[in-house]
């Protein structure tokens, strides 16, 4: 029996009502709101392992109910929706979301990608390259003393091109290391979020530590 307590915000009553039996089935605990205020509310007064986020709810949309949540708690949250744009996904993860699940989701495809959300990763004390520094503890990155600031995936992404210092990944490594799932879409989203992270960690600085491998993928290592 898990002791994982999960928010369900979702203002579809029949698919709040499915999770929920599903999600207690597994043997997590469940709060289930209906739209975005509420949201807020439960989410503030009671601890939470995990939300499962729907992005169009009435009230307060799903992003602003991510961008509050963000603003003080670093609980993963899984945002469920209808769109399945690139840019979409882009925007929710750029905010601090874990993942993104597109309907109709298949419900052990979802409960799988809730277990990889609900790992804990144990801080280590800080990986380097080069004049690059990731204090895990802290959960900081600086580059020849300068304090860089990251969006939480671009920071999963570093950690994890840093953990596989010199190894050449490619995206669908780094796709299932990163996110945490096998990923059916579109790779390109790797792409995405190399380019943010060159733009913050090398172009403003000598040397860059992000290489591409020719048709296999990336690699971090220094020059």
């Amino acid at each position: 029996m898990s002791d994982h307590r999960i928010l369900i915000v979702e203002d579809e009553e029949r698919i709040a009502r499915l999770l929920e039996l599903e999600l207690e089935h597994e043997g997590y605990k469940t709060k289930k709101v209906l739209d975005g205020l509420d949201a807020i509310s439960a989410f503030r007064e009671s601890e939470f392992d995990l939300v499962l986020l729907d992005v169009m709810l009435p009230g307060l949309d799903g992003m602003g109910v991510l961008r509050r949540i963000k603003q003080g708690s670093d609980v993963p949250v899984i945002l469920l929706t209808a769109k399945d744009e690139t840019a979409d996904k882009v925007s929710g993860l750029d905010l601090g979301a874990s993942d993104y699940v597109t309907k109709p989701f298949d419900m052990d495809e979802l409960l799988a990608r809730i277990r990889a959300a609900l790992r804990k990763t144990v801080p280590g004390t800080s990986l380097s390259a080069a004049d690059l520094i990731v204090d895990e503890a802290a959960h900081e990155v600086t580059r020849a003393g300068q304090l860089i600031d990251l969006t939480p995936r671009e920071y999963d992404l570093l950690l994890y091109l840093l953990k596989n210092k010199r190894h050449v990944l490619s995206r669908e490594q780094l796709l299932d290391g990163v996110w945490g799932y096998d990923y059916y879409g579109d790779t390109n989203i790797v792409d995405v979020y190399i380019r943010y992270l060159r733009n913050k960690i090398d172009k403003p600085f000598d040397g860059p530590l992000i290489q591409t491998v020719r048709g296999v993928g990336y690699v971090l290592k220094e020059s």
